[in-house]
C-alpha cells in the first residue's frame, strides 16, 4: 500500500484554532494536567469529537522532529570559526550530522545545509533553533525538510 500523505511545516498562526487546541489537549494529557480526554478537551476549549478527529493528524514540530532526519538550511557569515560554532551546537545537542553542504561564499555570506539524525537530541527543537540563531555569524537558520 502506497503512502500518499504529504507533510508540511506551517507556522502556528496559519493553523485553524481547532488544531492548536488539539495540540494543547494532547499536552495536557501527556503532562498529567488532565486525566481524561474529556477533561483535556474541555480545558483546551474543543469538543471530544474534534480531539479524536485531529489528534493523530497534528503534532508539534518538536515532537515530530525527534528521531528523524532533519535538514537545516542556514546562511552564515563567511568568517573563520562560524561553521565550527554551528557544528559544535549540533554536537552539544546530541544530533548526529549526516551531511554538510556549503556552496562557495558570495558577498560575505555562505549558504549551508546540514542533515542530521535527531534521535539522540537532548534539546527541544524550538530551543535548538533559537540557540542556533544566537550563535555568532548566523544570519538565518531553520528546518528545511524532514523524514
Amino acid at each position: 500500500m502506497q503512502d500518499n500523505h504529504k507533510y508540511y511545516i506551517v507556522e502556528d498562526s496559519a493553523l485553524p484554532e481547532v488544531l492548536i487546541r488539539t495540540v494543547k489537549a494532547k499536552e495536557l494529557l501527556s503532562q498529567g494536567r488532565a486525566k481524561t480526554v474529556n477533561e483535556a478537551a474541555t480545558l483546551a476549549g474543543i469538543s471530544r469529537s474534534a480531539f479524536y478527529k485531529y489528534k493523530d493528524l497534528i503534532s508539534p514540530f518538536n515532537d515530530m522532529s525527534l528521531g528523524h532526519i532533519i535538514t537545516f538550511s542556514m546562511l552564515l557569515r563567511d568568517e573563520p570559526g562560524v561553521l565550527s560554532g554551528i557544528l559544535g551546537h549540533f554536537a552539544a545537542s546530541g544530533a548526529n550530522i549526516l551531511t554538510i553542504y556549503q556552496t562557495i561564499p558570495s558577498g560575505g555570506q555562505a549558504p549551508v545545509t546540514i542533515s542530521a539524525e535527531t534521535m539522540g537530541m537532548t534539546t527541544k527543537m524550538d530551543s535548538f533553533i533559537e540557540r542556533a540563531m544566537q550563535l555568532e555569524g548566523v544570519i538565518s537558520f531553520g528546518p528545511l525538510a524532514g523524514q
